[in-house]
């Protein structure tokens, strides 16, 4: 699937939405797109400019402490062949079951998805009551409802081929198994069209770099870290 819009490198539209502030105390940005599409390092490049990011994945992986609630919720339903020897989750071994089996990947969120929600927005208040500018990088934002926690949607995107690419290169997958693994997900034509903000990712670091900063300059209440000016 080719994006008409691959020569632009970003769309910005505006949402208004009743009871939101775009100018106040704080932004919370959600930040999501398909994965291979590079939203990591768009989330790197905001971290490094000052921005404070909540990593989902990362909320995931502490629940996972062996002898955790979720832990041990996620060992009874799959078993003992998700375990590595040390009896830590073999993240790779569960993608490898639910990203097959839409039946399990429900079981799977259905397990951390709450969870995680309820530490996400422990986390962004605490950051909101102090006036910190906040961004949420979530893969799953649009399938884990949490589009009311956020005030703008910001989605990374880029070809289907570059995809491809990138995904079997990153994770030494054949075509099948990265296509299982786009087509497990939201497409990203539509978490495109429920965006406030595309940033198409192209290009090189550098690129994506320069239009992050781009967009974040555009908001006049982000001011740009000390060793930038």
């Amino acid at each position: 699937m080719q994006f008409p819009q691959l020569r632009i490198f970003l769309l910005l539209r505006t949402r208004i939405v009743e009871g939101r502030n775009l100018m106040g105390k704080s932004l919370v940005i959600g930040l999501t797109g398909g994965i291979g599409t590079g939203k990591t390092t768009v989330a790197q490049i905001l971290k490094e400019l000052g921005i404070k990011v909540i990593h989902a994945d990362e909320i995931g992986h502490q629940l996972f402490t062996p002898g955790s609630k979720v832990y041990l919720e996620v060992l009874s339903s799959f078993g003992p062949r998700i375990l590595q020897p040390d009896g830590e989750i073999n993240r790779q071994a569960l993608g490898r079951i639910v990203f097959a089996d839409q039946e399990k990947r429900e079981l799977l969120n259905s397990l951390t998805h709450p969870a995680i929600k309820a530490r996400i927005r422990t986390e962004i208040k605490e950051l909101k009551a102090k006036g910190k500018d906040v961004v949420l990088d979530l893969p799953l934002l649009f399938e884990a409802k949490m589009e009311e926690e956020v005030d703008e949607i910001w989605v990374v995107a880029v070809s289907l081929q570059t995809q491809l690419t990138r995904v079997m290169e990153r994770n030494a997958l054949s075509y099948a198994e990265a296509m299982s693994r786009i087509n497990a997900q939201l497409p990203l034509a539509e978490k495109i069209a429920r965006a406030d903000l595309v940033i198409w990712n192209e290009g090189s670091k550098e690129e994506l770099r320069e239009k992050v900063e781009l967009l974040l300059s555009s908001r006049s209440r982000w001011l740009p870290p000390a060793h930038m000016k």
